[in-house]
């Protein structure tokens, strides 16, 4: 009887014995659960806390790369100092002899530079301005010889496309004025930069009459009645100058968008030898209003 309560006793001290030490191991293990999962669940915070940040540190930079940047070409420095002048400059830098003044301009960003006279220099600068300043916007602005009655000194041409009027590649088979191996004869503008420009012209020069219309350029200076004529009946252009389709035709090959801001200042005829050097100035004053007002529609 004794034994075999002693027996008993045993049997139950070692099932006592093993219940303790089994809680003693499922409470060890439940412990390491419990800090196991505390720690996951930091490590997901901390991983979810990092991914937003990292999220909105991508919205920003999209942002930032949706926002335009405008780059506003003249030939001549008086067409452009008034502009740098009232611009906030935030960096200037030097490119094929050109000065690139980037900045602000009326809230947008823009980069205005001097390109110099000619179609070349123009298309120089336009590649610049894509290359290096990543321009999805080119706006050029001047004065012009006006190829129409209707269209005085002092009023406003806006393109709404621009050829070259001196490209002459008829010996095999292309229409004149149309670039060998190009698929277009004139380079469309923007419609949107257009309507704007017009909008803006109206506020910024009420006084004044706005065309929309074809733009001729070429390098050369139109004071014959002759050469006008020529002209006018070969594109039938609004006016006549130097620069536009330089700038234009690398906007279409960048696919990028362009306007052509002219003030007439001269009739391109044999009345523009004295009529530029009177009205430049007052023509290149309508033009940079209107740029500026452009700015602010954009």
């Amino acid at each position: 009887y004794n034994d075999c309560i002693s027996s008993i006793f045993l049997r139950i001290s070692g099932c006592s014995i093993f219940l303790v030490s089994c809680r003693s191991k499922f409470h060890s293990i439940f412990s390491k659960m419990y800090v196991l999962s505390k720690y996951q669940t930091g490590v997901f915070e901390y991983r979810r806390n990092c991914l937003q940040k990292l999220i909105c540190k991508s919205e920003n930079r999209l942002n930032e790369e949706e926002k335009p940047m405008i780059g506003i070409i003249g030939a001549m420095e008086d067409e452009v100092e008034t502009l740098k002048a009232d611009m906030e400059i935030e960096e200037v830098i030097t490119k094929a002899s050109m000065t690139f003044c980037k900045g602000r301009l009326e809230g947008q960003e823009v980069v205005i530079v001097r390109s110099g006279i000619g179609k070349v220099n123009a298309g120089i600068c336009a590649q610049i301005l894509v290359d290096c300043f990543h321009v999805d916007r080119l706006i050029n602005t001047g004065i012009a010889g006006s190829l129409d009655a209707r269209i005085d000194i002092g009023d406003i041409v806006i393109s709404t496309d621009a050829l070259h009027h001196d490209m002459d590649a008829t010996e095999f088979g292309d229409p004149r004025g149309q670039v060998p191996r190009m698929d277009v004869l004139s380079f469309p503008a923007d419609m949107e930069l257009v309507q704007k420009a017009v909008q803006a012209n109206e506020t910024a020069n009420p006084d004044i009459h706005t065309f929309t219309g074809r733009v001729a350029s070429g390098d050369q200076f139109v004071a014959s009645a002759g050469v006008k004529q020529q002209i006018v009946e070969n594109f039938h252009p609004l006016c006549v100058e130097m620069e536009g389709a330089g700038i234009a035709q690398a906007a279409y090959l960048n696919k990028i968008s362009y306007v052509i801001i002219r003030a007439i200042s001269d009739k391109a005829d044999n009345s523009a030898v004295m009529d530029y050097p009177a009205f430049e100035k007052k023509a290149i004053s309508h033009s940079v209003r209107l740029v500026k007002e452009l700015m602010k529609l954009l």
